[in-house]
């Protein structure tokens, strides 16, 4: 959540950030919040000078009794009495202030940097680097076009799942439902080999492996910002009040929840393979068939803890290493750099890559690389302590590197050869096959 010492000394700035997230009610909202905590501030300035004087009070009552003043000594006992039932209120009304203030804080955004663009929906996102469309970097998605495949007609994933016997996607929903699909046979090794491809060259790029939980409790939602923004999306498990991940960054991040770093340990620089889980409440169409929008999938997750000076470079080296899987599955891609109102609640820029389907003729998101600033730091209470020995905010960072479905999607359509699907020089070693046939 955002600082109040950011609220109330950059009104202006926190506000112009919030309307170019196109955040309703934006002045409203930083105005409630500066309003509660001046009432907290009043209760507590109150309760401390209720304190100082029935301190005084205190201090007397001995030296009265001393000097016979027996009946001033009572009337000083009956005024720290009442002054304590004072404080007492006051210390409720502040805690009550606080409480208010915090629940008010998790219902405004974080505000994106100078350099996200202004616009509303993705049609306003900026393509900054592609290796297959056509236009100027820095265009509108709205005015990409996309080179087109002058080849055979291509076969669509879902029809490849059936046509090799990869993807059952009728058991997966006589077991559970639409959106849990049963990987078969070379489907189910391509799964495999990616997970190991992508953990392998984190690890190469110096991330340490974690195997984190893939549930997470009402703390660790709240504290990347799930809770409570997000909170119909995912799964609960209502008996034991946890939550199933929609995303490895949640228990990762939570890592360091409550944590004091030393700077030298910075940056911290995590990986983790997990299982994820998304109600994608909502979703219907064409959009959802097959891989591309799925109920439970896996996918790997990179997650930086950094300080702020550090942060952008550390941004900089996670969008570097996303772009170098795509270009070492010879998958053809493009990255945008997320508007205002296509970014997410608790991201302060956020990078998009997708890959094309050919067979599809449509663009599918496979990462988002996001640098959250101090904003899930701050919910998180997650700090280190620097060479002067105070105390900062860290700033954190994830991305995907990379989500399977539409990449395995992306690999079946565009590599449909005469002899069957090719797989990519670089997944070989982990597959243990050139082709799917």
């Amino acid at each position: 959540m955002l600082t109040l010492k950011l609220i109330e000394e950059e009104t202006e700035r926190v506000i112009a950030g919030l309307e170019k997230k196109h955040f309703s009610g934006a002045k409203e909202a930083v105005a409630k919040a500066i309003e509660i905590n001046n009432r907290r501030k009043d209760a507590q300035k109150k309760s401390d000078a209720a304190l100082a004087e029935s301190k005084k009070y205190a201090s007397e009552i001995g030296a009265l009794m001393k000097q016979g003043k027996k009946d001033e000594a009572e009337a000083a006992k009956a005024e720290v009495a009442k002054l304590k039932e004072t404080i007492a209120e006051l210390t409720e009304s502040q805690k009550q202030a606080e409480a208010e203030l915090t629940a008010h804080l998790c219902t405004i955004p974080n505000i994106p940097y100078d350099l996200v663009p202004d616009g509303a929906s993705a049609e306003d996102n900026l393509v900054v680097k592609s290796n297959l469309c056509e236009c100027k970097p820095g265009d509108n998605v709205g005015n990409w076009s996309v080179v087109p495949n002058n080849g055979e007609a291509k076969l669509p994933h879902w029809d490849l799942a059936k046509k090799y016997n990869l993807i059952d996607f009728d058991l997966g929903v006589k077991i559970s439902g639409a959106g849990f699909p049963v990987y078969v046979g070379k489907g189910a090794q391509l799964q495999r080999a990616l997970i190991n491809f992508f953990l392998a060259e984190a690890n190469k790029a110096g991330y340490t492996e974690i195997m984190p939980p893939t549930v997470v409790n009402q703390a660790s939602g709240y504290g990347t910002g799930q809770l409570p923004d997000k909170e119909g999306q995912m799964y609960h498990c209502e008996i034991d009040d946890l939550y199933l991940i929609p995303t490895a960054e949640v228990p990762v991040t939570n890592i360091y929840r409550d944590v004091i770093l030393d700077e030298k340990q910075l940056p911290i620089k995590n990986c983790a393979y997990t299982q994820c889980f998304r109600r994608e409440a909502g979703s219907y169409g064409k959009d959802v068939r097959g891989l591309n929008r799925l109920h439970e999938f896996s996918k790997i997750e990179i997650v930086r803890i950094d300080k702020p000076e550090h942060s952008k470079q550390s941004h900089d080296e996670m969008l570097a290493h996303v772009e170098g899987l795509l270009q070492k599955l010879e998958l053809p891609y493009r990255i945008l750099r997320l508007c205002g109102g296509d970014m997410s609640f608790t991201a302060a820029i956020c990078y998009d890559f997708e890959v094309y389907s050919e067979a599809q003729q449509r663009w599918l998101e496979v990462s988002s690389v996001s640098n959250f600033d101090t904003y899930q730091a701050n919910r998180l209470k997650c700090r280190y302590r620097n060479a002067d020995k105070k105390v900062e905010l860290c700033h954190t960072l994830n991305g995907s590197a990379l989500a399977l479905p539409r990449i395995v999607a992306a690999l079946l359509e565009n590599n449909q050869t005469e002899k069957g699907i090719r797989i990519p020089k670089a997944l070989v070693p982990y597959t243990g096959f050139e082709y799917i046939d």
